[in-house]
């Protein structure tokens, strides 16, 4: 059985201000793609909804996640974090094995 990630309390309230600001409310789409330092990397950005995507859901909020990133992300935490060096969405998987300094770069 593959757990859907969850969606922290601070990454939904940046997704209703981005909303706001914007004036419309636009799906987080978080995507695992080949390529990286470490192998694999993270593809986040505001996105449409596609057919097939697995749609979390809050408070008219959406985070989507296509069917071949969803294994990868099984049981990850999306969180946002606003810190000196920058602010941004950030995943916490314990699946990855290892990960770049960055954090958006990741092997299993």
């Amino acid at each position: 059985m593959t757990l859907p990630p969850t969606v922290t309390d601070r990454a939904w309230a940046r997704l209703a201000e981005i909303a706001e600001a914007m004036g419309e409310q636009k799906p987080l789409r978080v995507a695992v793609e080949g390529g990286g330092c470490s192998g694999f990397h993270y593809d986040i950005k505001l996105d449409d909804p596609a057919e097939d995507d697995i749609v979390l859901e809050r408070a008219g909020q959406k985070v989507l996640i296509d069917p071949v990133s969803l294994p990868f992300l099984q049981a990850a935490k999306i969180d946002f974090t606003d810190e000196l060096i920058g602010a941004r969405f950030v995943i916490e998987n314990p699946n990855a094995s290892s990960s770049c300094g960055c954090g958006t770069s990741f092997s299993m």
